[in-house]
């Protein structure tokens, strides 16, 4: 994988994975929470969670929907990817999602 995009998340699953089937293939879909903590200038502590939409194909989209259920900790390596589509009133609109490469599962919840 090309290091000018490249992305290292570890989370919790924010729901179960949807599995979308093709002739050529399946797609496996999740969004993944990520949170950070820090103190701010104040002095108080944050708390800060971020949302991300996680997409594999293949290989990967198995062993996502066989092992990963909601709440589960996982860690992923993959690329963002930028999408431009219209909805049903022919508005354009924009997604941003992370194509997984490579998925480690975590200590269970």
């Amino acid at each position: 994988m090309s290091l000018r995009n490249k992305v290292t998340l570890i989370g919790r699953t924010g729901k179960e994975v949807e599995m979308l089937k093709f002739e050529n293939g399946q797609l496996a879909k999740v969004s993944l929470a990520t949170t950070d903590h820090y103190t701010n200038a104040k002095g108080e502590k944050v708390e800060e969670t971020q949302w991300h939409n996680l997409v594999c194909y293949g290989k990967t989209a198995e062993i996502m929907q066989k092992y990963v259920e909601k709440g589960k900790e996982i860690a992923i390596e993959g690329k963002i990817q930028y999408k431009t589509y219209e909805d049903k009133d022919g508005q354009k609109r924009y997604s941003t999602e992370i194509k997984v490469d490579e998925l480690l599962l975590m200590s269970s919840k």
